[in-house]
C-alpha cells in the first residue's frame, strides 16, 4: 500500500520501508538485548505492557478530550473522532499525564524491570511525559532526540506506547534502521546530532521528508501496525519520524525516557513541568543550518 509518510509517500512493504523485527523473544537476556538494540537501533517489544491497563488509560485520555470539547459531539468517545474545527487540549497537563490509569503504564513495572535488565543498572525515568493527540494530516518530522534532551546523560532511551491499536495511516512511530551507527549518517550526527534546541536557538526537526534521509545518508525505514501493549525504544541517535495520520480520529500515544539512575540527567525534563532555557527570540531554521553545514 502507499502511505503518507510526513511530506512523501512510501510504499509499504518495500525495499525503503519495512517491518520492525520484533525482539519479545529477548526478554530478560540483557546481553542479547544490548547487541540487539546495538545492531538495529531500537527494541520492539510485543504486549509488553499489560493491554486492559493501555486500554483503561486511553478511555481515561478521551474522556478529558470530550470533556474539553475536543472530540466530536455524538460520536463515541472511545472512537476518538476529531471534529472538523478541533480544539487543542494539552495532554501534557500533569492533570491528565500522572492520572492514575495513565501513569500506572507510563511508570509500569515492566518498564523499570526492562530497563533495569538493558541497561545493567538501576533506572529512572523523566517526571515530564510527552503525552499526545495528533490529528487529521498530522505527523512527526525527522529527528534525533539527542538535540532536545543532550544536557544530561547519553544514555537515555525513549519509549512509544501507543494508547489503541494503531494502524500505519493512522501515524505509527517509524525507525531509520542504522541511523545511529552507519557510516552514511556520521555527518549527520556530527552536525545536525550536535546542536540542542534551547542552546543553539534551532529547529528541531531535521526535515519533514523521510525519502530525502534514505536518498542522502541510506538506512531505510521501518514501522509496523501497533497493538496496544507494544512498545518501541530507541537510543538518542536513532533517527525516528510518524508517518501521517490520514483518518478522522485520534492517535493517542506518550513518549517516555529511562536512562541509569547513577547517571546526570538533563535539567529540562527533571518536573512533571518541563524548564526551557531558550529565551525569547528569533530561532534559527533548520534550512538555515543545513545550508551552514552543507547537508
Amino acid at each position: 500500500m502507499t502511505v503518507r509518510f510526513g511530506e512523501a509517500e512510501l510504499e509499504y512493504p518495500s525495499a525503503q520501508f519495512g517491518e520492525l523485527r520484533d525482539s519479545s523473544n529477548l526478554l530478560g537476556g540483557g546481553d542479547e538485548m544490548r547487541a540487539r538494540l546495538d545492531d538495529d537501533g531500537y527494541l520492539f517489544l510485543r504486549g509488553l505492557l499489560p493491554r486492559d491497563q493501555v486500554l483503561r488509560a486511553q478511555r481515561s485520555i478521551l474522556e478529558y478530550m470530550d470533556e474539553r470539547g475536543a472530540l466530536t459531539p455524538g460520536k463515541p468517545v472511545l472512537e476518538g473522532v476529531m471534529p472538523r474545527d478541533a480544539k487543542w487540549v494539552n495532554l501534557m497537563n500533569p492533570d491528565i499525564s500522572h492520572s492514575d490509569a495513565v501513569i500506572t503504564v507510563l511508570e509500569s513495572p515492566d518498564l523499570f524491570s526492562l530497563f533495569r535488565d538493558l541497561l545493567d543498572d538501576e533506572v529512572r525515568t523523566y517526571a515530564y511525559k510527552w503525552l499526545r493527540a495528533v490529528g487529521n494530516d498530522s505527523f512527526t518530522g525527522c529527528h534525533y532526540d539527542v538535540v532536545y534532551m543532550g544536557q544530561g546523560s547519553q544514555r537515555v532511551h525513549t519509549v512509544w506506547i501507543p494508547f489503541a491499536d494503531i494502524p500505519i495511516y493512522q501515524g505509527t512511530l517509524a525507525i531509520c534502521e542504522g541511523s545511529h551507527r552507519l557510516p552514511g549518517f556520521q555527518r549527520l550526527r556530527e552536525t545536525y546530532g550536535k546542536i540542542d534546541v534551547d542552546r543553539d536557538r534551532t529547529e528541531g526537526w531535521f526535515n519533514k521528508d523521510p525519502r530525502e534521509i534514505l536518498d542522502k545518508f541510506g538506512g531505510r525505514w521501518l514501522t509496523t501496525e501497533f497493538r496496544a501493549g507494544d512498545i518501541l525504544t530507541f537510543g538518542l541517535y536513532t533517527l525516528h519520524a510518524s508517518t501521517t495520520n490520514t483518518t478522522d480520529r485520534y492517535r493517542l500515544s506518550c513518549d517516555v525516557r529511562f536512562q541509569p539512575a547513577s547517571d546526570p540527567v538533563d535539567p529540562r525534563w527533571v518536573n512533571k513541568v518541563p524548564r526551557h532555557t531558550r529565551t525569547d527570540g528569533p530561532v534559527r531554521s533548520m534550512e538555515e543550518a543545513r545550508a551552514g553545514w552543507r547537508i
